[in-house]
């Protein structure tokens, strides 16, 4: 249903009811712009980053002119506390329950998507619309939980949404995006053909074989987990152990296989399950961090391994590595065919000293990729994901 052109310049001068239906303009801070700029001579040579000169200009670019509009939860919707905001909490028994852990990066986005500089109230302006559910509050939730529920609550909330906001009928979605950690959300935008097919999914599960998954179309962030600061690297020198991995591996062939090939081997700490020792120790202590698929093809072990200082060790096939377009991730990690497992420790070793080195030295630079602020920081994963969007802002666009 498309809204009359008296009826949109009527609900533009009329402020909103609802206090969340913020207009959210995307904006770095001059001080910020000139860090780049001082940064950018730094990463020509032996530098994680592609082509930084043509970042650097969009990242300018977009700091001047890329805006977003959150939409709001429509007028007396049912379970309000579903769409995340930086002002507005859980109740109580979902607070008890709820674990951020591998949805963390869900939730910080929305959190620092709502606390960056700039705040609008004309969506006429805006190059994107958010859409703020939130599937890890609604799986904590226990009116909803349920996977055919969740589903459910997302087609009522997008229909709502094209029937009262004109903008979407206008792009038939395609200007309009929403983040994701778990896999439900995937299966609960499949329902709604627009949503599935125009809208760009924000997703940490980016695979090019994934379902509903589209790279030239769809984002893929980093899943990070919430870990404390990390004052001081243990420097290359004092990490004796080659490799370290850890996790379940009952839901992946290539795990097992893992364990199998070096579960008793002396110089690797790789182990079925919990380590015997203090999960963070085994990134402290070792060279090569092991990213092995399980269910999905991503997990939250690339992150911490670059958040601990350990380069990651990428076996997981089809997997759309974060932010590919801007970090060229053969810098500072490793990446294996699962069918040549077998051959892991052996191309490790093959990595010589001052290979290694310039690969510490450029994850030590891309680790601020890598981190959230419930404010936004200059090149944080917030900024990092903004970017992405930003280049996905004029696909099947529409004049409003």
């Amino acid at each position: 249903m498309l809204v009359s052109p008296e009826q949109v310049e009527r609900r533009h001068k009329q402020p909103s009811s609802c206090p969340h239906a913020l207009h959210l303009r995307l904006l770095l801070l001059g001080a910020l712009m000139a860090a780049l700029m001082v940064a950018i001579a730094s990463f020509f040579r032996g530098s994680a980053h592609i082509n930084t000169l043509k970042f650097d200009i969009d990242s300018s670019e977009r700091s001047s002119k890329f805006v977003i509009e959150e939409k709001p939860a429509p007028p007396q919707f049912p379970f309000p506390s579903s769409f995340s905001s930086a002002d507005a909490a859980p109740p109580p028994s979902i607070t008890k329950t709820i674990g951020l852990g591998n949805y963390f990066s869900e939730h910080m986005f929305k959190v620092a998507l709502l606390r960056s500089s700039l705040i609008t109230r004309h969506p006429e302006e805006a190059h994107l619309f958010f859409l703020p559910f939130s599937i890890n509050l609604l799986r904590n939730d226990p009116r909803v939980h349920s996977e055919a529920s969740i589903s459910e609550f997302v087609t009522q909330y997008t229909t709502k949404v094209r029937r009262d906001f004109t903008f979407w009928n206008s792009s038939a979605g395609s200007d309009h995006f929403y983040v994701y950690c778990h896999s439900v959300g995937r299966e609960a935008a499949s329902r709604l053909y627009d949503l599935q097919n125009n809208a760009i999914q924000v997703t940490c599960s980016s695979s090019y074989f994934q379902r509903y998954y589209v790279s030239h179309k769809d984002v893929g962030f980093p899943q990070v987990w919430p870990r404390p600061h990390e004052k001081a690297l243990t420097p290359p020198d004092a990490r004796h152990k080659l490799v370290y991995f850890s996790g379940r591996i009952q839901n992946s062939r290539i795990r097992q296989e893992l364990i199998a090939l070096w579960g008793n081997d002396s110089y690797m700490d790789v182990f079925s399950g919990s380590p015997p020792f203090p999960y963070e120790e085994g990134f402290r202590r070792s060279k090569y961090c092991l990213h092995v698929k399980g269910y999905e093809v991503n997990t939250a072990r690339v992150s911490d391994a670059i958040h601990y200082g350990c380069i990651p060790v990428i076996i997981s096939n089809y997997y759309e590595l974060p932010f590919a377009n801007v970090l060229n991730w053969s810098k500072f990690a490793v990446i294996i065919n699962q069918g040549e497992i077998a051959l892991t420790k052996k191309k490790l070793l093959s990595i010589t000293t001052r290979k290694y080195l310039n690969m510490f030295r450029n994850l030590c630079q891309v680790r601020k990729h890598f981190c959230w602020h419930k404010t936004p920081r200059g090149f944080d994963s917030f900024h990092m994901t903004a970017y992405q969007l930003w280049l996905r802002r004029n696909i099947n666009r529409l004049s409003h």
